[in-house]
């Protein structure tokens, strides 16, 4: 169970690493919303065991802290 658990972690940030390709159209707010709730899914992944709540949880808060980081930037 702890390598399925593993593998999903791996796959989600394989899958957000693979999704950061195409934000070269996006502006500087949205390219780090992006990365922080891919951060915060991983995150979120990783303390609740691999649960899709803490996955959810962790991807929603970090969306929105990157979000917050991209507006000071602007």
């Amino acid at each position: 169970m702890k390598t399925l658990k593993t593998f999903a972690v791996s796959a989600v940030a394989a899958a957000v690493l693979f999704g950061l390709v195409g934000c070269s159209g996006m502006s500087t707010r949205d390219q780090d919303t992006a990365i922080g709730a891919g951060v915060g899914a991983v995150g979120g992944a990783v303390l609740t065991g691999g649960s899709a709540a803490g996955t959810i949880g962790g991807a929603a808060v970090g969306g929105v802290i990157g979000n917050q980081v991209g507006k000071d930037k602007q």
